[in-house]
């Protein structure tokens, strides 16, 4: 894109920034913002310009690039750090009804799988299809068991509330800006900003997005929702923002229906929604998308919602159904197709698995995670030629080592299904090269020492994968029957508790449980 020698700059960058090169835009604007407050700017059309309206122009597209370089939809972005999660002053009632709370697992109702089938996260919910910011946080139940464990998948450390997605305080301006803050926060005057809705509404956004002061920018869109008379939707949904990102859900509730009374927008329906499933109030986020819909018919992102909250409270039939409602008006809705495809594959039909995770295929999504699924669901659907090669490729394409382990797990299951027990173990230990934390490989590694006799190998590795996950049963439950085969029968009576606690439903720890009392019951 050059740019003609007497272009306009103002024109220049305002070029640049529809084009997203927010670096060149900043630029200009930078260069134009140096002159003195009276210089002229060459170039045609700017000696009638008015000197003082083009530098504001040029402040508050300098103010919108600096914004879009470090933007983050808000409605999208949901992590809750330790202190969100462990210290709750919202929680409405201590001991849920079943099926209302997101807290309680095992609320069941849809005849969800069970964890035999389909594998369960530490919150007890089942695996979804698609990685999103909630679901890579469960729910921790001890402080311990908090910090021990990652809440994003790329970093060891437990996200604080400041980590994240979100710019740590004053940190953006480093990236964007080399020389220094653009905007000294200290030195602002608010109150006249406010006055001024057109410029207020970028800075708002820019100290909000770029600089993380959310005190800041409560302060300002306060002071600019009094001055347009509480008229203007758009301020009330960012002091709700404000409110939000501060933990005070309430006010922040209040806000949002306010906005919507004024203007009816998706956007404000997915920022009240947020904030009813951060209080744990399910039931009253999907009445609300359900409201939503029928205002807005059809509408995705509603749709996709109502479907979010069935999957985490473990209704997968109707989370399914919401789905393909998504596929019938958006066909090309990833979330959708790959929650619908790993749906499939958990209810024992990996054939037609194959056939969704293969149209992503198609809309050109070519990452590790769907190699290793389309080799899955080959395996299962007894396509064999296929199996090995995807697999090949998805740890070509693995960005990070935790990718890389859980390849060579799943090859590792494809060893033990074609009986080639010396590959599984060489998979599952490549696993744990990668990822040492990987609780599933040390369970299973652990079953094949136990084929081969080696009793106190076997139980270092189990008792290595129950600490890492206390949310899986399998762990437990061979701990238990490997404690009670050598004798240590109170060791394997508190394991095998472990496990009923983990999966209720499962019937040799039920056998197990009731030998064992039978046995203490002789004593």
């Amino acid at each position: 894109g050059a740019m003609g020698p007497d272009m306009e700059p103002l024109f220049q960058a305002w070029s640049y920034f529809r084009r997203r090169k927010f670096a060149q835009c900043s630029a200009i604007c930078s260069r134009l913002l140096e002159r003195a407050p009276g210089e002229q700017v060459a170039g045609p059309g700017w000696e009638t310009g008015h000197p003082a309206r083009a530098r504001a122009a040029a402040w508050s597209l300098k103010t919108r690039a600096l914004t879009e370089m470090v933007y983050v939809d808000e409605i999208e972005v949901d992590q809750e750090g330790i202190a969100e999660m462990m210290l709750d002053e919202n929680a409405v009632a201590q001991v849920a009804r079943p099926g209302t709370s997101l807290k309680v697992p095992g609320t069941s109702q849809g005849g969800g799988p069970s964890p035999a089938v389909r594998p369960v996260t530490q919150s007890g919910r089942p695996i979804t299809g698609f990685v999103r910011p909630s679901t890579q946080s469960g729910r921790p139940s001890t402080m311990e068991q908090a910090i021990k464990t990652p809440r994003t998948a790329h970093t060891a450390r437990p996200i604080t509330s400041a980590s994240g997605s979100y710019p740590r305080l004053g940190t953006a301006s480093m990236l964007t800006n080399p020389d220094g803050p653009f905007i000294h926060m200290s030195r602002l005057n608010l109150a006249k900003y406010a006055h001024k809705p057109k410029l207020a509404k970028a800075l708002f956004e820019y100290i909000f997005h770029h600089e993380n002061d959310i005190k800041n920018a409560l302060n300002l869109a306060a002071l600019a929702t009094e001055h347009a008379q509480f008229k203007d939707w758009w301020w009330k949904v960012q002091i709700g923002k404000c409110y939000y990102r501060l933990g005070l859900y309430r006010e922040a509730e209040k806000q949002f229906k306010s906005a919507l009374k004024q203007q009816d927008m998706i956007d404000t329906i997915l920022y009240l929604a947020k904030v009813y499933l951060r209080l744990d109030q399910p039931v009253t986020a999907l009445n609300l998308f359900k409201q939503g819909l029928d205002r807005f018919p059809g509408e995705v992102a509603l749709l996709c919602g109502i479907a979010r909250i069935y999957e985490e409270m473990n209704n997968i039939s109707s989370a399914a159904e919401y789905y393909k409602d998504v596929l019938k008006q958006d066909n090309t809705h990833v979330e959708a197709i790959a929650c619908i495809g790993s749906n499939h594959f958990y209810s024992d039909q990996p054939e037609i698995a194959l056939r969704f995770y293969r149209r992503l295929l198609q809309m050109g999504i070519y990452n590790c995670q769907l190699f290793n699924n389309l080799g899955l669901c080959c395996f299962y659907a007894q396509q064999y030629d296929m199996t090995l090669t995807s697999f090949e490729r998805a740890l070509s394409l693995a960005e990070n080592e935790e990718e890389t382990a859980d390849v060579w797990y799943n090859l590792g299951h494809l060893a033990v299904g074609i009986g080639d027990l010396n590959l599984a173990y060489q998979c599952f230990k490549l696993t744990l090269v990668n990822n040492n934390d990987h609780a599933e490989a040390y369970n299973n590694l652990a079953v094949l020492e136990m084929r081969k006799g080696h009793i106190e190998q076997a139980r270092a590795l189990l008792q290595t994968a129950s600490s890492l996950a206390p949310h899986m049963y399998e762990p437990h439950f061979n701990f238990a029957t490997l404690s009670e085969k050598i004798g240590d029968l109170q060791r394997s009576y508190t394991e095998a508790q472990k496990s009923e606690e983990a999966f209720p439903g499962h019937v040799d720890t039920q056998q197990l449980l009731k030998q064992l009392r039978e046995h203490f019951a002789m004593l």
